[in-house]
């Protein structure tokens, strides 16, 4: 097995505008072909139909918040790309089976989340462990962000150019999940942008109520924890939503509705028997831990994400038949601000660390 080399890490300050265009700069080439419309458009779409879908999706982003509208049209103008495009890559919602900006087929994302607190680690604190599984191709693609926006927190983020799979914020809140494939989507605001809003907010309430804003087009599995302790999974879809707290000090969450009252929204029933696979494992590693009794630790919890067990497991490397592996993974002591992160599968890959302490 060969180590994959570090992420690449760049900084990013301004407004919003101003750290949209140093993004697009900085991943032109990325956009450009994440952006590309008439690769993604296959038989049963064609380009004009999925702007005029975009244009709609847009309307509604730019009247609710018109921010996003701004750093999105900074990354367009800083990879020389139509902003319409960059924003129709960024709707998950319009691709269904078709592949999307951040490498994926709607419905098809692979990730597996992990949560450990009181009282199996040691003075309270949150050890969240995370996956994230797409197309081998997509790989060499991601990149890590440090953000210093005007009036916002700064935050640490890792994704494809500027959509967002991951992050953090010094205002103490972490931000995993992993997708669903609710049969309820609606014209709102994109769940992979309200994904950027919710790393804007400082306190759990703020970002549970941006979790749950009416006006959003559909939902992840949203794994939220934060620096005071707190934990929650908000998961959603476009009208409804059940929030998950954690059992004897373990959550975990990966790509299908678990909980009774979402389970009528789930729109990939043959998916949702593979995906609980890797649920049923994670909460049996979480389980394992517990027994072991000793306090669960970054290190720990990357021996956890890093199983084998199942198929599929939660650590996927490349096969042939299949076109999904883990690119990338993370543990982050949430208490302490610390982010341990890594390209590629984490039982091989060469470790980075992001701190956010106070």
């Amino acid at each position: 097995m060969t180590t994959p080399m570090p992420i690449p890490l760049i900084r990013v300050r301004g407004d919003h505008r101003a750290v949209g265009r140093q993004i697009g700069e900085a991943c032109a080439a990325e956009i450009a072909r994440a952006s590309d419309l008439s690769s993604l458009v296959g038989e049963k779409r064609t380009v004009y139909g999925q702007r005029a879908q975009a244009a709609e999706y847009r309307d509604v982003t730019a009247r609710a918040e018109p921010w996003l509208i701004d750093e999105l049209d900074g990354v367009a103008e800083g990879a020389d790309v139509d902003p319409l495009e960059v924003f129709a890559a960024s709707i998950e919602e319009i691709w269904g089976e078709v592949p999307v900006s951040h490498g994926m087929p709607s419905g098809a994302g692979r990730c597996s989340d992990l949560v450990a607190t009181e009282p199996l680690t040691a003075g309270g604190h949150v050890v969240v462990g995370h996956t994230n599984d797409l197309s081998p191709k997509d790989e060499p693609d991601l990149i890590a962000i440090w953000w210093e926006v005007d009036d916002e927190p700064p935050m640490f983020t890792t994704g494809v150019g500027p959509w967002i799979s991951v992050g953090w914020n010094a205002a103490g809140l972490s931000l995993t999940g992993n997708e669903l494939t609710p049969n309820d989507n609606k014209v709102g605001l994109p769940r992979l942008l309200q994904v950027r809003d919710m790393l804007r907010k400082e306190t759990m309430a703020e970002a549970v109520a941006a979790a749950l804003r009416p006006d959003r087009a559909s939902s992840y599995s949203d794994v939220l924890a934060h620096r005071d302790g707190s934990v929650v999974c908000v998961e959603g879809s476009a009208t409804d939503a059940e929030l998950m707290h954690p059992a004897d000090g373990t959550l975990a969450h990966t790509n299908h509705y678990v909980t009774d009252r979402m389970l009528r929204y789930e729109g990939d029933v043959e998916y949702a028997e593979s995906s609980a696979v890797r649920y049923r494992r994670a909460h049996e590693l979480l389980d394992e831990m517990r027994e072991k009794g000793d306090p669960v630790t970054l290190e720990s919890m990357r021996t956890a994400i890093s199983d084998h067990e199942g198929d599929p497991s939660i650590c996927r490397h490349e096969r042939e038949g299949s076109d999904v592996k883990t690119v990338f993974w993370c543990v982050a002591d949430v208490t302490d601000g610390l982010v341990v992160y890594g390209r590629g599968n984490p039982c091989d890959s060469m470790e980075q660390e992001m701190s956010l302490a106070p």
